[in-house]
């Protein structure tokens, strides 16, 4: 009867451990979830602001290279080509300017850059057309 009894004691200790175990595996995993976007979130705050100057095209109409329009800009840079997918309001508003232009238009671009899918981002917050 006595072994009985303790058997069935720690059987509840067992259950009564189960949940607090799945709890701190909740929490952890919740942390650790945490701390990922918190990291990300730095990292594209460092991205510094720099300034390009190249020929903004539509990727769609001039470059042929995207299923709609979207404004690019092409540059050199360290004497490779480079296309910077702009993003922002400005790069919206700018769009009417190159849109159905094959040749494009030269531009300095000022904003953010960042990577998303293999492709450099711009985050356009000022475009300004270079007078030649």
């Amino acid at each position: 009867m006595l072994l009985s009894y303790l058997s069935s004691q720690k059987t509840n200790i067992n259950q009564n451990q189960m949940p607090m175990n799945k709890l701190k595996l909740t929490i952890a995993l919740l942390a650790g979830i945490a701390l990922a976007g918190l990291t990300t979130t730095a990292f594209a705050a460092d991205s510094k602001e720099v300034t390009v100057t190249g020929t903004a095209l539509c990727a769609k109409c001039a470059l042929h290279t995207a299923d709609k329009c979207e404004t690019v800009v092409k540059a050199t840079v360290d004497g490779k080509e480079v296309i910077y997918h702009l993003t922002g309001k400005e790069a919206k508003t700018f769009h009417q300017n190159i849109c159905s232009k094959a040749e494009g238009e030269k531009v300095t671009v000022t904003g953010k850059v960042t990577e998303k899918d293999g492709k450099e981002m711009l985050h356009a917050t000022k475009i300004e057309e270079v007078k030649a």
